[in-house]
């Protein structure tokens, strides 16, 4: 597909993620979408001492990036919706925000949104959120709302599709895609990385958020069962007690890395896991982890997610296992693998066809197709704030 010259629309994301948190698919898509939009990220509002108000940042890629705060003082703790609306039109009238297209990953964010009026308005349905620890219980009542709003869905994966395609007429999957370049450096790598050297192989490692849908007890079993073999755990601790991780000498919990890190990370390992505990907040997920394992050239072993069985494990790309014995048990005959080029070729193969360039220039095309289908949206709305 041939893009377009920069247009002068404005492409608004309203986040439940921090930019800066874990880079994933909001910023793989949002920093390919300044190719032809001025992109505003806007996070959650968080409290302040200040007065009402929003700070910015530019990204390296030029996303800017708002993060909108409200005053915790007694004497303003009132109609925060309102408060937020206030906020937002501001930001819109300081930065000339005139012709734009709202792009929701959070449904809360409608609360304070609903009286603007976007070109077009895209909801992209990474996960499913309300079945995600702390989750707002008003988040499934706004989710319905969107789905009534939105000109066009997108999915973060085929499993979550198939749970919401009856909600919405137009409404496409898009799986997790891979920047191959970034993480096919891992296959050359040969210098270590400082805090993961001294660690000894074989080496199992993951690399992620460390929350809910880790299988905890998944890895301290596999530990217990092989003190010679060593599994090393990338990346922050959120939404679960630290310390009821596993303490075992041969668990090594490195913190949180960079993405441009990673490559250098997943070099140094033997296999790759995908440890994810098998519930409701694991049910609709589609890791984008699994595709960058692979262009990396590592074996992976994933417990039976969805979306990582179809398409990866049915492929032949990726093992599937139930339990700690199965991790062990598949591990042990990946160790003894000597040549992996025909699977590495098949692994080629299958990330030939995807990338995330295809990814946001095909949803690009999805959204403009829905603005040029309603040209009225284009003369009724553009240069109103609300």
């Amino acid at each position: 597909m041939v893009i377009e010259k920069k247009t002068t629309m404005q492409l608004v994301c309203f986040s439940h993620l921090a930019w800066k948190f874990v880079y994933q698919r909001p910023q793989h898509l949002l920093s390919r979408f300044t190719k032809k939009y001025d992109v505003y990220y806007i996070e959650e509002f968080i409290y302040s001492t200040e007065e009402d108000g929003y700070s910015i940042n530019i990204t390296n890629e030029n996303v800017t990036v708002i993060v909108p705060h409200l005053c915790n003082s007694i004497q303003e703790v009132r109609n925060e919706t309102k408060r937020k609306e206030i906020i937002l039109k501001n930001l819109f009238k300081e930065h000339s925000i005139q012709s734009y297209i709202f792009w929701y990953y959070t449904p809360m964010a409608l609360a304070y949104t609903v009286n603007f009026n976007p070109l077009a308005t895209v909801y992209d349905c990474m996960d499913e959120l309300s079945a995600f620890k702390f989750a707002p219980p008003e988040l499934k009542k706004y989710e319905q709302e969107l789905f009534k709003k939105a000109n066009v869905v997108f999915t973060g994966g085929n499993n979550l599709y198939k749970a919401k395609k009856a909600q919405h007429h137009n409404i496409h999957s898009f799986p997790s895609s891979i920047d191959k370049a970034h993480f096919k450096a891992a296959r050359d790598n040969k210098k270590e990385v400082a805090d993961q050297s001294a660690i000894p192989h074989p080496r199992l490692g993951f690399y992620g958020v460390i929350d809910e849908r880790f299988d905890i007890d998944l890895i301290k079993q596999a530990a217990d069962a092989k003190p010679e073999w060593h599994f090393v755990l990338v990346g922050p601790v959120i939404k679960i007690d630290a310390a009821t991780l596993p303490q075992n000498k041969n668990i090594h919990y490195l913190g949180a890395k960079t993405y441009e890190e990673l490559p250098s990370y997943l070099s140094g390992w033997d296999i790759a896991m995908i440890p994810f505990a098998i519930n409701e907040s694991t049910r609709y997920i589609s890791p984008t982890k699994t595709p960058e394992y692979l262009a990396g050239g590592k074996p992976v072993i994933s417990t039976a997610i969805t979306d990582v069985i179809n398409p990866y494990h049915e492929l032949g790309l990726v093992h599937i296992v139930q339990n700690a014995e199965d991790l062990l048990q598949m591990a042990t005959s990946e160790l003894s693998i000597t040549d992996k080029s025909e699977w590495l070729c098949k692994v080629d193969e299958y990330l030939s066809t995807i990338s995330w360039d295809a990814t946001w220039g095909r949803m690009d095309e999805l959204m403009q197709n829905e603005i040029e289908a309603n040209p009225n949206l284009l003369t009724d709305k553009i240069n109103q704030y609300v």
